[in-house]
Formats: structure tokens, C-alpha cells, sequence
């Protein structure tokens, strides 16, 4: 597994992450067993990044982060949180008392004194601009609260207002071949900045999975029933806001343009992870063989497979399909 550093925070984290969404909520159940097991398979396989947030589960996921690491002193997890999403979402409710609330519940959760990393989760572009909201970061990590701040972010130009301010850490969008826009600017603005990103969403809600047909359907209490066009939360977090027939399709023609016996989502999260400036590409996993074959996709970058074919598609697929569609959104 190759490792990247962490923005210029002196840490270093794995090229394929996990991001801990499904081991909260939103995905249909995941037991506590399952759950437990996913997050020993992916250390197994090299994994050191944990994503999470204070809202997954409704803290169910940090805690069962926190509980999993207990049991393992001297690990070399980095676990990343955020904040944010158990307000309303205005400006005004991002204060630094309210960061400080919100900060006690997850260390309280993940049992540390001080979190690795806190981004701010998917705030208003407001909250982004906001000179008062850094001010309140800074005096987390000066209080000894938090080590560093990143923000996660919908838009491209939110991502680019975030990298200009020059403490943060990393910033998360989601990024991958249904989501193209990053390439133009983000990922070199960060780069040039120092800043780590990391790609979430990366299979696109498991469309690139090559797993899914038109009669697949999914629990009730699945985000990929219930917000397909954006009722609950940004249509862009299901399926990278992609109309699942559509994506169907362009994943179809992307499997067939693979060499034989490396798998779309495999190819997929080396892709990503391959391209300049990506730090860590965060996929979620309900299983252990999900979480294995997601971290096994880093033996892909070792340069043994060409993905220069798949690259081609990608692009292809993309402007055919989906870009007039996708890039003025996000």
C-alpha cells in the first residue's frame, strides 16, 4: 500500500482509505460485528485512514472507530471526523462554541483527548468564506482540541475558496469518472498549496461497482432510495448525482474497456488514486470482502497493470454521457 503525506501536517496516510458512512446509517443496518470486522480487514490489507463524521449513525460510527482502536494502543490509524451537519445549515450557526460542542461529543466518542483531524461537513459556501469560522479552527487546534482542519466540500469553487487559506489541512469532494470536474483546477490548486485531497465517493454510491442492474433495488432506510433527487441531503452524495440508468450504462462501457481480470471498482479507486494531487481515495464498505477488495485496488498502482486504456474511456464515457449533465452542477 503506498502512503502520502498528509497535507504539511508531518503524518502520512494510505492511498485507499475507508470512509465509515456505511457503519453508521444511511445504508441499510450494518451490525456492530460487521462493522468491527470491516475496520480489522481494512488494516489488514495497509488502510491508516478512517473517515467519519459526528452525524454517521448519529455518532454510531465514531464509536465504533474509537472503540476498535482502544483495543489496539500504538496503532497507526489516522482518523479524520467532521462537524456540522446537526444544525441548521446558516452561517450563523458555526460558532466556536458550537465547535466546541460539537468537538466534545467526538472525542468523547472516539475516546481521545485530541482528534488526528476535523473537517467542517459540507458547510455553506458562507461558512467556507467566513474569516470568523478559521479564526474558531485555529483556536481548537491551540486549545489542543484538534491537530488540523480540512473542510469537505459540493462544489469546485467551494474547494477552491477552501485551499486559499493557509491552515487548512485537506479538503474531501467527491471525485471520480461520473465527476470530472476536480481535475480542471482542484487537484492542481491543492497540490500547489500543499493541501491533501481526498476523494470520496469514488464508486459513486456503488454504480462503479459494476455489481448493479436496472431490478437492483435497496433498503428503505438507503440513502440510494431515498434521495435519489436530492429530498433528503445534495442529489450530488447519490450515485455523484448521476441519473442511475445513465450511469448503468457508462459503467457498463467502462468494465468492457478494462484488461481481463482487473475488476471496474478495482481499476476505479487506482484511477483516482493515481491521478496528481489525490492524497487518499476514501471508499465505504457494508463487509469484509468489500473492505479487502477496495484496499487490494492500491496493488494496482504499482504500475503492473496499464490503466492508460481505462483513462482513455473514462474521459470518453464522460463527455459523451454525463458532462453536459454533471460538470455545470458541482
Amino acid at each position: 500500500m503506498q502512503h502520502r503525506p498528509l497535507g504539511r501536517t508531518g503524518r502520512d496516510v494510505s492511498a485507499i482509505g475507508l470512509g465509515t458512512w456505511q457503519l453508521g446509517a444511511d445504508w441499510g443496518d450494518v451490525s456492530e460485528d460487521d462493522a468491527l470486522a470491516v475496520l480489522e480487514a481494512s488494516v489488514d490489507q495497509g488502510v491508516t485512514l478512517f473517515d467519519t463524521a459526528d452525524v454517521y449513525g448519529d455518532g454510531r460510527s465514531e464509536s465504533l472507530i474509537g472503540r476498535f482502536l482502544a483495543d489496539r494502543p500504538g496503532h497507526a490509524i489516522t482518523v479524520a471526523t467532521k462537524m456540522g451537519r446537526r444544525v441548521e445549515q446558516k452561517a450563523e450557526n458555526y460558532t466556536l462554541e458550537a465547535f466546541r460542542a460539537w468537538n466534545d461529543r467526538s472525542r468523547a466518542n472516539l475516546g481521545v483527548d485530541t482528534l488526528d483531524l476535523v473537517q467542517l461537513h459540507c458547510p455553506p459556501t458562507a461558512v467556507i468564506e467566513s474569516d470568523a469560522v478559521y479564526d474558531a479552527l485555529d483556536a481548537l487546534v491551540a486549545e489542543g482540541r484538534i491537530a488540523a482542519y480540512g473542510v469537505s466540500v459540493e462544489t469546485v469553487a467551494q474547494a477552491l475558496a477552501a485551499v486559499a487559506r493557509p491552515h487548512i489541512t485537506n479538503i474531501q469532494i467527491i471525485f471520480n469518472p461520473f465527476r470530472l470536474k476536480p481535475l480542471d483546477e482542484v487537484l492542481p490548486a491543492a497540490a500547489a498549496a500543499e493541501v491533501a485531497v481526498f476523494a470520496r465517493v469514488p464508486l459513486a454510491s456503488g454504480l462503479l461497482s459494476g455489481k448493479y442492474t436496472a431490478a437492483t433495488t435497496f433498503a428503505e432506510n438507503d440513502h440510494r432510495s431515498y434521495n435519489r433527487h436530492g429530498e433528503a441531503f445534495d442529489r450530488g452524495e447519490t450515485f455523484s448525482g448521476v441519473d442511475y440508468e445513465t450511469g448503468l450504462a457508462a459503467a457498463s462501457e467502462l468494465a468492457r474497456a478494462l484488461p481481463e481480470g482487473v475488476t471496474l471498482p478495482a481499476a476505479t479507486l487506482a484511477w483516482i488514486a493515481s491521478q496528481p494531487g489525490v492524497t487518499t481515495v476514501i471508499p465505504g464498505a457494508r463487509n469484509v470482502a468489500q473492505a479487502t477488495s477496495n484496499a487490494e485496488a492500491g496493488a494496482l498502482l504499482d504500475g503492473a497493470v496499464d490503466l492508460d486504456g481505462f483513462d482513455a474511456a473514462v474521459h470518453d464515457v464522460y463527455d459523451r454521457h454525463l458532462r453536459a449533465a454533471i460538470h455545470p452542477l458541482w
